[in-house]
């Protein structure tokens, strides 16, 4: 189903012939298995131990070398045949069983790669293999689970999806389950589903599956990537090469010395075994298991630094590589977000991050939360409005939204633990975010009252405070026009700097039943990004002084 993001929960059900309470029934899943088949994504044909072996022998200098080989015998120069017959044995060993080695490994990654799906059949809830699902069936989506098929949500819970699989954008996509009336738009914006290969990392849903294996988004990279055109490597080219040159010479030879003895009157036979044995001496027998024994030996050196290659000759392509062409997230970045600056009335605090720990600075001044009464409130909101947790023993381990989990983390290298200000500051109930209002607040119980914190899109945040926390933090200043026109342009800024920012507020309530986003107090900004792997440096200094250009 094609435009299922377009249409309305209840006409994609109907489409489908399903009910959400009770689900597919066993016979409808038969027959929808018949039909659409499994859900995997179609795997290339494998390779059977006859086609690899006969793969070694496709060489022009192997072909030519096996010519050379049976000539040698038939003229009666045995030894020299099975000298160069042994040497091909050799080179077709090594390339052989080098070439089956990658490819049972391959197959064991496949195997770990098997998943499960919660879906509702017969009226039940019930655990099955992914590759079970079929189009109609209905899903159960929690936080932590991997997405086994493209899936049209109908019922949601502040749900979240990692969706840099396929997008490659670490942050979160917020899911809403209203149809999508943009024509043809682009997959981060379809809110409304969930994607193959994708990662729930907040919340819960339900939703109805509309499409499985190859007819998945993930499905339709892998066609393309299957249907790419294989091309020869550098050295086959120049072997091939070489063959054809060896061909021409091994025939100019022989030629020639059967031509000249011939004309000065020596035996016609005694002439062509001559010219024979002479063209076969000019065939470097020794070549092609030196070159696979070079790559094998490339091969092997590439296994113990974990990486698999399937094809022998891909480890000279490798070698040849002048231009890498790389991705950013999670390649040459962690895939996690880390807090990097907090903008106060009056003061940016840089946030510089160490093993284990940061350094609050401001102006290239060491910075203590403790004694900084603004920054403190900031960081304290960002950890009490959250879902995430964070490991009791770890400030860098946690679960939920990466965002939520990069605040958590600012908090505990200033010292405020969730736990801890849970304890003088109870959490009363919470109001999930919602993509209309673009904030999220929870209430804690506080001196007879409530204290709200808020956070959420800056422009949100900004329009709902009427008072902004002034830069020592000991009281607040009126927020207008002009005022949130300056945040405002500091945000735009923070953005520019290639930061993720979100606005943060307090404020105070006697009834916890209050509308959170009203009257609060700007604390300020907070920005996050998702830093670089700490091996990137050297590792494009390592390509660059290889004369590779890394893009």
């Amino acid at each position: 189903m094609m435009n299922a993001y377009a249409r309305s929960t209840d006409e994609v059900l109907k489409e489908f012939d399903v009910q959400p309470a009770t689900g597919l029934d066993t016979s409808e899943v038969e027959q929808r298995h018949q039909k659409y088949g499994r859900n995997q994504l179609r795997e290339a044909k494998r390779k059977g131990v006859w086609t690899i072996f006969i793969d070694q022998f496709k060489s022009p200098v192997v072909i030519l070398l096996l010519i050379a080989a049976l000539t040698a015998a038939a003229f009666g120069q045995i030894i020299e045949g099975i000298a160069i017959a042994a040497a091909l044995v050799i080179n077709a060993a090594v390339g052989f069983f080098t070439e089956y080695q990658a490819l049972r490994s391959m197959e064991a990654l496949r195997k770990m790669g098997q998943t499960t799906a919660t879906v509702r059949r017969n009226g039940e809830e019930q655990d099955i293999d992914a590759t079970d699902l079929v189009p109609g069936d209905i899903v159960i989506l929690t936080e932590g689970e991997m997405v086994a098929a493209d899936v049209r949500l109908i019922e949601i819970e502040n749900l979240q999806c990692n969706e840099s699989a396929l997008t490659g954008e670490s942050v979160p996509v917020v899911k809403s389950p209203e149809p999508i009336q943009a024509e043809d738009p682009p997959l981060a914006e379809r809110s409304n589903m969930a994607f193959s290969g994708t990662a729930v990392t907040r919340g819960a849903a339900q939703g109805v599956v509309v499409a499985t294996g190859m007819d998945t988004e993930l499905g339709r990279i892998s066609e393309l990537v299957e249907g790419a055109d294989e091309s020869i490597t550098p050295l086959e080219r120049r072997l091939e090469k070489l063959g054809q040159r060896l061909i021409y010479l091994v025939i100019i030879i022989g030629v020639v010395i059967a031509a000249s003895g011939i004309a000065a009157g020596k035996d016609l036979f005694l002439m062509v075994q001559t010219a024979i044995i002479l063209a076969i001496a000019a065939v470097p027998e020794g070549l092609p298991i030196v070159s696979t024994v070079a790559l094998g030996q490339g091969m092997w050196r590439m296994a113990r630094r974990n990486a698999l290659v399937k094809r022998l000759s891909a480890v000279e392509t490798l070698g040849a590589t002048t231009v890498i062409c790389s991705d950013k997230t999670g390649t040459l970045t962690e895939n996690r977000m880390v807090l990097r600056r907090i903008a106060l009335s009056g003061a940016d605090i840089e946030v510089i991050r160490g093993d284990g720990h940061a350094e609050f600075r401001e102006q290239d001044q060491p910075v203590d939360p403790e004694d900084h009464s603004a920054l403190s409130a900031a960081l304290r909101v960002g950890v009490l409005c959250t879902n995430a947790k964070l490991e009791a023993d770890s400030d860098a381990r946690g679960s939920g939204d990466p965002t939520e989990v990069a605040l958590l983390e600012g908090g505990a290298w200033a010292g405020l633990r969730r736990e801890a200000l849970l304890e003088a500051l109870p959490e009363e109930r919470e109001e999930a975010f919602d993509a209309k209002t673009k904030m999220m607040a929870t209430y804690h119980r506080s001196n007879g009252g409530y204290l709200v914190t808020v956070k959420g899109a800056p422009e949100a945040v900004i329009q709902v405070c009427s008072q902004v926390r002034s830069e020592d933090g000991q009281e607040n200043h009126e927020l207008d026009d002009v005022g949130r026109d300056h945040w405002l342009e500091r945000n735009q800024a923070m953005g520019l700097d290639g930061l993720r920012v979100l606005g943060l507020a307090e404020g105070n309530l006697d009834d916890a039943s209050s509308a959170p986003y009203q009257d609060l107090i700007l604390l300020g900004l907070v920005g996050l990004y998702d830093p670089p792997r700490e091996t990137v440096k050297d590792a494009i200094a390592a390509c660059r002084r290889a004369g590779i250009r890394v893009v």
